[in-house]
Order: C-alpha cells, then structure tokens, then sequence
C-alpha cells in the first residue's frame, strides 16, 4: 500500500524527535559518520517517495536520492536548527529532482490541459508525426511559450504549480510537503494561475 506524503512524514517524526534529530546532525558535524547513516536511515524512504514523484525512472529515483543526501549533508552547516531538519532535506530533495529534469529538457507540464485566459482557453497541440512543417512551428512555439511563462513565475509560484499539475499532487498533499497552511497553498496556486493568465493574455 502506497503512503502518503503524510504518513511517510509522520513516521519520520515518530523515529526522530527533535532533540535527538540535533544530536544526529551536531555529531555528524564533529565528524560521527555514524551519525550521517542514522540521518539516512531515517529520512531514505520520504526522500525517496518526493523523488520517485518527480522522476519516473527507478534508476534515476536512485541516483537522484544519493545525490540529495551528498548535497544535504556537505552544506550541513547550512542548517539552522529553529526549522524541522525534514523539511530542509525535503525541499533539498525536489529542487534537485526538479533541476535534473531541467537540465535534460525535460519539460513535464501537461500538454493536454488547456490554460485559461481571458481570451478563451490556450490548448497545447500533440505532435503530428506526419511531416507538417507548419504545424511543427505551431507546436515548438506554444510549447516554448508556455514553458517560459511558467519559468518566469516566481520560485514560490512555480513550485506548487509543478506540484499541483506536472506530479498531480493534492492540496493537502502539497500543504504536507511545504509544511505551509493549507490555505496559503489554495492562495498561491490561485495567485499563480492568475500570474500565468497575465503572461498569457494576447497571445495566439
């Protein structure tokens, strides 16, 4: 049975508590590798459920986790201890997961919902893979547009909108990973389409 992003969270709170999770992170600082596997133990199966949520393949799901821990862990001492150290390494987990399929060019948002604007709905053309050369521009132009509008948002927007519609996670779901009001994620999802129209608006 699959956990949710709740559950999974909820285990990790179980098995480390606040003081002891200090104690792991100032005795990996003083040099304990002891103390990085018992952080690893811990926290290797959430980091790898957000992972596997963003990136499909196992095999890059495994590397991506790997990657998240090393960067995690060589800026430790970028932690500030007033914040849950899970909520740290998690967002850790995402941007890399996120950045791994920037850098491939992978753009993952949904071709198959239309946007809104106020103008009517801009809907995303599948490819035609009979020679079209018209088409094909069509195509590379819109997609181009629309991943540029959703890029120049501002981290906070992009973020739940890459949670919300390319991992087509819940509102809950989205306020358990951020740690945030639920809310505060209803209003920036909402502010965030708003921003996306205004980008949008007159184009064709």
């Amino acid at each position: 049975m699959q956990l949710s992003i709740r559950e999974i969270v909820n285990q990790v709170v179980r098995l480390l508590s606040k003081e002891k999770e200090r104690e792991l992170i100032e005795s990996a600082l003083a040099g304990n590798q002891q103390a990085y596997r018992e952080l690893f133990d811990a926290h290797r199966g959430a980091v790898n459920y957000i992972v596997s949520q963003i990136v499909r393949s196992p095999e890059e799901v495994k590397d991506l986790v790997q990657e998240t821990f090393i960067k995690a862990f060589s800026s430790l001492k970028s932690y500030r201890f007033e914040f849950r150290f899970s909520t740290w390494l998690y967002k850790i987990a995402a941007n890399n997961s996120i950045d791994h399929l920037r850098k491939r060019k992978l753009n993952s948002y949904s071709l198959d919902r239309p946007i809104e604007t106020k103008k009517g709905q801009v809907a995303v053309e599948l490819p035609d893979y009979r020679h079209n050369p018209e088409r094909d521009y069509r195509y590379k132009i819109t997609k181009k547009t629309i991943k540029e509008a959703i890029d120049s948002l501002p981290p906070k927007y992009k973020e739940v909108i890459a949670l919300r519609h390319q991992q087509n996670l819940s509102y809950e779901d989205i306020a358990d990973y951020l740690q945030l009001p639920l809310g505060t994620i209803k209003a920036r999802i909402f502010r965030a389409r708003e921003l996306l129209k205004k980008k949008l608006k007159g184009w064709r």
